[in-house]
């Protein structure tokens, strides 16, 4: 799996404004079932089979493997497909700490709206390389809290963007995204190597970042707006 840079980076200290803002409860809560919403994995999958590159380079999956991973750009929305490397950052859990995961680090770039962490065991979330010449994310209209689809084996489940990784590194998501979608979450030995479609809407913010169940009620939104509009 990958080998993790141990330098977080920092997460804006501005707060992102957005379009898209739909009010949930305050309270954390875990996915109930790893096909939510009313869009299904076929009809998705179908809009993202050809990429139109918005990246400068492409990414590696992992510290060694050659860099064969472009952003792609729709209307509405980026996206990637890449492997899924396991992100278990943040508050420290039963299985998400420095016992359980060799690179466990106690903060996630984007915070909850207590200013806590995140909670990799039970939000799901996707993480993204922080920006560098090959993709700026923010620019792209990805922000922290924003919404992303993500498919695997004929699965669909509604994340944010929760973390930042590594500059030439992509494909990584939460402990909790990774079990939900049926992928072995282990920090240490867990994730897939391929077959995994990150779809991240372009100006999307779920409020707050934590209420997994607003991220699944605006991504139902979106994904309808998605497949409307390509």
């Amino acid at each position: 799996m990958r080998l993790r840079t141990l330098t977080l980076a920092a997460a804006s200290g501005a707060a992102l404004l957005t379009a898209a803002v739909l009010p949930a409860s305050a309270s954390p809560s875990a996915p109930a079932s790893p096909q939510e919403g009313s869009v299904g994995a076929a009809d998705l999958l179908a809009k993202v089979k050809s990429c139109s590159q918005i990246s400068n380079g492409k990414y590696k999956t992992d510290d060694e493997t050659s860099a064969t991973v472009p952003v792609c750009g729709k209307n509405g929305a980026v996206f990637w497909k890449a492997d899924m490397d396991i992100d278990c950052d943040g508050q420290r859990t039963t299985n998400c700490n420095e016992d359980r995961d060799p690179w466990f680090q106690n903060d996630t770039a984007f915070h909850q709206s207590n200013g806590s962490p995140l909670k990799a065991e039970s939000l799901p979330y996707v993480v993204v390389p922080s920006s560098s010449s090959i993709w700026n994310y923010s620019s792209a209209g990805i922000k922290g809290g924003g919404v992303v689809a993500v498919i695997y084996n004929n699965k669909v489940e509604y994340a944010v963007v929760g973390d930042t990784g590594p500059t030439q590194i992509i494909g990584e998501a939460s402990y909790a995204t990774a079990k939900a979608l049926g992928i072995d979450p282990d920090p240490a030995s867990g994730g897939v190597d391929s077959g995994v479609t990150y779809i991240l809407f372009k100006n999307s913010k779920t409020s707050p970042i934590e209420s997994h169940s607003a991220a699944v009620s605006l991504g139902d939104q979106l994904a309808k707006q998605f497949l409307a509009d390509n």
